[in-house]
């Protein structure tokens, strides 16, 4: 029920009543102009007079009108169905139908009394559940994460999961991190059998190498039950549909729990993207051959670009961009210092300028063997740079500063900067990083500078630049006007447990600066060449007119062909001014492509090469684990269950006395002055009184 509180005291309301009663009789207490008439109208009018003006006297004390909302929310059950293939292989046909129908029959049975969520997991997880079990990969810690992020702040009643147990994608689930406080219940699918298998667990190599070298490939073999049998190892290089042997190593297995692990030594010959395949001979009474053979794609490159990270003297930022940098086997590093000698600097293709020029170290010397090899390179000035000769040996920034004094500066990404793409969660989290040290002084972008980043003082966001991009005579130049890039890197990882962000901003840049000149006019790039199998492949594509100015006005077609000339065929997206194309998740193999578009009346085109690796991580554990799904659900308070059983657990969840129904109570507070119908029902009653007035003459 509504009520209605004041803000004064009550009594106030007989003063409002008297206030009426005393105007409604000083107008019509002596009024006789209708009394013959209508002799009793005064008396009515009077009472309308009364009670309106009683009515906005009260008003005028600021009366409230108070409700009370109830709501009752259902707990939330979440149902949770493992899709990958290792579920999918044990539990098919009429197995599967039943299971389908018992599925049914429990949401069904808990969508009376409980809010009931269907999610499928494997390799993400998604809302609905369409018992496919096609997924590649199997991630249970993700599953429980995902539950938390969405419900864990709701009256979360119960998590159904139903699993083989088997996870090969993230972290156990018994040590997810997310503090589900309600019961797991967990359905114990597949097969715990131990048959005869040999299998190859896993083939560790790096997935870039360099023409030239030799690398190593590690592959682990397994096999369980197949004490005293013999097996051999092939590597093999396929080049198309022929597949040529390299290696044959033979592996005795002496055990029915048996391991190995063989180190395989390749010679990177041939450039591109070269696949090899490592196959475990059958042995008699073996479960199953499609753990035996395993493929992987490696990129052979043929050559380094070679990066001098050249500082005035020893500081904690060259150790930061070194390891950003060797995290990216396309480069090799090299740190040096200007004092020393021995250093040529024209072997190398890219030069980060660490707090030079120095008032200590000139390096004219240096910037003229870099000009005339016409090498980019990055400044980085800090408190030991002589912004004097910053200025003279740069035209990106003018730099007005003595060095003596110091402001602390956040970062802020240009919304206009375009030369190359910085993600959202860079632009929204790199303002929030631990302020770098940055010399006071003024400091300007000259025309030819692209501002990457603004500083941003305390609270401030100013127009002076902290990291410029920009390209004079032909040769790429960066500067950063900032020390303390250490720092961010920390930050990075305590905030986000990666080095995500820090990389992003330091490798782009670098990247960027670093690589040589493109006057081509129609470009097309991938993200990576090498892709696995359940990853959309993106293509992104740049057209330039005659001034170099990025249009995209006329089509992009592209086609792409597999490894037995099999074409698919395409048509880019304009998205601002590029093209942008998803082609969408292609079979295991290697493909070629060739983009072609049309500019004044000339035919451009690109052409390039990808391939897509197996996942293969389901066909290497195909022994179910319940255990690991008892200790999950003993933890969490709830119960294991097989398929047979799993309608009872609906009575389960309805048996715990701590899966209740919530309720939420709020209180609405209204002025009720600010009540329509109160103003419209004064409005009819004094314009009732000034009608019957009227109508008996009194106007």
């Amino acid at each position: 029920m509504p009520q209605v509180t004041f803000q004064y005291p009550a009594w106030f309301l007989v003063l409002c009543a008297l206030l009426g009663l005393g105007y409604a009789l000083l107008l019509y207490y002596r009024e006789t102009t209708f009394r013959e008439q209508a002799p009793h109208l005064h008396r009515f009018l009077g009472v309308l007079r009364w009670f309106v003006v009683s009515v906005v006297a009260a008003l005028l004390l600021s009366p409230l009108l108070r409700r009370v909302q109830t709501q009752t929310q259902k707990p939330v059950v979440v149902l949770a169905q493992d899709q990958s293939e290792s579920v999918g292989a044990e539990l098919k046909g009429a197995a599967l139908e039943r299971y389908k129908a018992d599925w049914r029959r429990l949401r069904e049975a808990l969508s009376e009394d409980y809010d009931v969520h269907e999610f499928a997991f494997g390799d993400a997880v998604r809302e609905g559940v369409n018992f496919e079990f096609t997924d590649k990969v199997s991630n249970l810690s993700r599953l429980i994460q995902e539950v938390y992020d969405r419900f864990g702040t709701q009256n979360l009643g119960a998590l159904v999961m139903a699993t083989d147990g088997i996870y090969n994608q993230g972290s156990s689930p018994l040590y997810a991190g997310a503090p589900i406080v309600a019961p797991v219940f967990t359905v114990a699918l597949g097969d715990t059998t131990l048959r005869k298998d040999l299998l190859l667990k896993r083939v560790l190599y790096n997935r870039i190498v360099y023409l030239g070298d030799r690398f190593t490939i590690q592959v682990d073999a397994a096999a369980v039950n197949c004490a005293g049998a013999q097996a051999v190892l092939t590597v093999s290089r396929i080049e198309g549909e022929q597949v040529r042997t390299l290696q044959s190593i033979p592996i005795s297995i002496d055990q029915n729990d048996f391991f190995t692990t063989k180190e395989v030594v390749i010679e990177a010959d041939k450039t591109g993207v070269q696949q090899f395949r490592f196959t475990l001979s059958k042995i008699p009474g073996e479960r199953s051959t499609v753990n035996n053979t395993r493929d992987i794609f490696v990129d052979v490159l043929d050559a380094r670009q070679k990066i001098l990270l050249l500082a005035n003297s020893p500081h904690p930022d060259i150790s930061a961009i070194r390891q950003t940098l060797e995290g990216n086997r396309n480069y090799e590093v090299t740190v040096a210092y200007a004092g020393e000698s021995g250093t040529d600097v024209s072997k190398f293709d890219f030069v980060v300028l660490h707090n030079l020029p120095s008032n200590s170290q000139d390096i004219g010397g240096i910037l003229g063997i870099l000009d005339s090899k016409r090498i980019p390179r990055l400044f980085i000035a800090g408190m030991q740079t002589n912004f004097s000769s910053l200025s003279r040996v740069q035209r990106l920034v003018n730099a007005q500063s003595t060095g003596q004094q110091t402001d602390d500066v956040q970062a802020k990404v240009s919304p206009q900067f375009a030369a190359f793409t910085l993600s959202p969660e860079l632009a929204s989290e790199l303002p929030k990083f631990t302020p770098l040290t940055s010399a006071f002084g003024n400091f300007s972008a000259l025309p030819q500078a692209q501002v990457v980043l603004y500083k941003r003082i305390g609270r401030v966001d100013t127009e002076q630049p902290l990291l410029v991009v920009g390209e004079t005579d032909g040769i790429r130049c960066g500067v950063l006007l900032g020390e303390g890039l250490w720092k961010w890197r920390l930050f990075d990882y305590m905030q986000h447990n990666n080095h995500q962000i820090f990389n992003e901003i330091i490798g782009k840049t670098i990247l960027y600066l670093s690589q040589r000149e493109d006057k081509r006019k129609f470009r097309v790039s991938l993200d990576q060449s090498i892709f696995n199998e359940n990853e959309p492949i993106f293509f992104n594509a740049e057209l330039y007119n005659d001034n170099y100015e990025l249009i995209n006005t006329p089509d992009v077609a592209l086609s792409i062909r597999n490894a037995e000339g099999k074409e698919f065929l395409y048509t880019f997206n304009k998205i601002g001014n590029a093209y942008r194309l998803n082609a969408g998740i292609l079979p295991v193999g290697n493909y070629t492509f060739r983009a072609t578009t049309s500019l004044n009346n000339q035919t451009l085109t690109y052409e390039g090469r990808f391939s897509v690796q197996p996942i293969q991580l389901e066909d290497f554990a195909t022994t179910a684990n319940h255990s690991i799904l008892r200790q999950l659900s003993a933890q969490h308070g709830g119960e294991m269950v097989y398929p047979r059983d799993l309608l009872s657990i609906a009575d389960k969840i309805k048996q715990m006395s701590n899966i209740k129904p919530v309720i939420y109570q709020s209180t609405q507070t209204t002025p009720l002055i600010h009540l329509k119908w109160v103003f419209f029902l004064l409005v009819l009653l004094l314009s009732l009184e000034w009608f019957l007035r009227r109508y008996f003459g009194a106007y």
